[in-house]
């Protein structure tokens, strides 16, 4: 019925150069056939020839919204195709104003409701986008910033996908556009992106790949991060106390994203001192949570968002101090970045909060065991982890700080952490890979240091290291004699 009214109110110079590339008698099964036709080269490249892309331009501006809404459809899914990597078919398509085009029909939906019509049309644009500069300039000058930022507030993976395709690619390569997705009136762009992932998750890449651009490359985090608290409260973080709500979802999903994308490219990607800063002081904050879980057995819905935030933080910290200690000899700016940690007291932070914590579960058990023994009984005030990982993660960062840092491993002894340090080198159920960690840890910290290796060597009896937790668990922290390295053995292996 829709296609018969159509046929009726379309102009006779339209529907003619479509019937006549297809033996269809019908509108819809025209555009059907051409969709089919556009899925390869070679017949992107024959309709292009025939003027197609031209044709159906003028159709999607003669259609009527909603009447001609799934022909309006259709009519963007063949132009998507026929701008899939043929060039003619996409300097045509921005000669004849196709991005005004799109445009235009955008205005005319309802985005929330209608959003397979935005979906479509930006897979257009970002099929346009890919083709080069002049594609690129036409497509942002026409939708930077409002059209952007109305499309980024519709809540739909469906759309958010290819968004990020269109920002990503026209902004990459230019130093303006780049400026512009930074500056004020892009940045609530990139805060609706992330509020629509965190809301209904992403299927594609261009997200991470958006995120890792703005991030990291452009150093832009500690804005983004601002502005991703909906209420736009977040903004001096480093003085405000800390309460339940102070970290928002949104803020959680965009840690946990770029954990894993530094994680993933951990050898590519270059963390400023400014980013790093930023997530030092996030961390210095968000372990006001640990107090708050600990005063409060019944589960601690509310305060996730803050759980969620301490985690990424300190996995986040943890791949950038591997960073620094692997390009220690070849970049000098990447200890400039660590020495910022140094002084901003994560050392000293990231031993309380292990110091604070219960000791691991079998350790505990070994001091329970003593305590039966001799008859006596001690109360903790030991916090609990927060998470689960949360002590092998604390350990993890502290040993890649380590890692060939003498000033470091200096600290860590000055510190008293040496024998706390040791205590970690346990299996424990809460905590995988924590003897792992613990071993690496310990290691660290022992290589290439005499004054550690003789805090070590004081508890040795004929060469062996006695610590108390951990020999009644049948472990036992050796000091090679030749090499001076510490290894975890079991006695019963002598």
């Amino acid at each position: 019925m829709e296609d018969e009214m159509l046929k009726i109110s379309l102009p006779e110079n339209i529907l003619q150069p479509l019937f006549s590339v297809s033996s269809s008698s019908t509108l819809n099964e025209t555009l059907e056939f051409l969709i089919e036709a556009s899925r390869t080269p070679s017949g992107r490249l024959d309709l292009g020839s025939k003027n197609i892309l031209s044709v159906v331009l003028q159709l999607c501006q003669s259609l009527s919204y909603p009447l001609g809404r799934e022909i309006l459809l259709l009519s963007l899914k063949l132009l998507r195709n026929l701008c899939a990597g043929e060039m003619a078919n996409q300097n045509s398509f921005i000669e004849q104003n196709g991005v005004e085009v799109v445009s235009t029909i955008f205005s005319s939906v309802v985005l929330d409701s209608d959003y397979g019509v935005i979906r479509m049309g930006l897979q257009l644009l970002g099929n346009v986008s890919l083709a080069g500069e002049a594609h690129q300039c036409a497509i942002w000058h026409e939708f930077f910033p409002a059209r952007f930022l109305e499309i980024a507030r519709v809540r739909k993976r469906e759309t958010c996908d290819p968004l990020c395709m269109v920002i990503y690619t026209c902004s990459d390569q230019s130093h303006e556009f780049i400026t512009e997705i930074c500056g004020d009136q892009g940045l609530p762009i990139l805060a609706e992106i992330v509020r629509t992932a965190s809301t209904v998750g992403f299927g594609e890449d261009w997200l991470k790949l958006l995120l890792s651009r703005i991030c990291f490359d452009e150093s832009h985090f500690p804005l983004l991060f601002s502005k991703s608290c909906p209420d736009g409260t977040f903004g001096s973080y480093e003085n405000a106390k800390f309460k339940d709500d102070l970290f928002a979802s949104e803020q959680a999903f965009l840690m946990d994203i770029l954990s894993e994308i530094l994680n993933e490219q951990i050898n590519e990607i270059t963390v400023s001192s400014d980013v790093a800063s930023c997530v030092l002081g996030i961390l210095q904050k968000s372990t006001g949570v640990i107090d708050s879980v600990s005063g409060c057995k019944s589960g601690f819905s509310s305060r996730s968002n803050a759980i969620n935030v301490l985690k990424y933080s300190l996995t986040i910290l943890r791949d950038i101090c591997a960073q620094t200690g692997q390009r220690s000899s070849l970049q000098h700016g990447s200890e400039d970045v660590f020495d910022l940690f140094v002084s901003s007291g994560l050392l000293e932070l990231l031993l309380r909060l292990l110091r604070d914590l219960e000791p691991p579960a079998i350790i505990r058990k070994a001091i329970k065991q003593g305590e039966n023994e001799d008859g006596a009984a001690s109360s903790s005030s030991k916090s609990s982890s927060p998470y689960r990982g949360f002590r092998r993660d604390v350990v993890a960062v502290i040993g890649n700080c380590a890692y060939r840092r003498k000033h470091v491993q200096d600290e860590i002894r000055e510190r008293n952490g040496i024998l706390l340090l040791l205590q970690q080198c346990v299996t424990d159920e809460e905590n995988p890979f924590l003897r792992e960690w613990g071993i690496w840890c310990v290691r660290n910290l022992l290589e290439g240091n005499v004054e550690n290796q003789r805090v070590v060597a004081e508890l040795e009896l004929q060469g062996s290291v006695d610590v108390p937790e951990m020999a009644g668990l049948g472990l036992r922290v050796e000091v090679d004699e030749k090499t001076r390295r510490a290894k975890l053995v079991n006695v019963s292996q002598r």
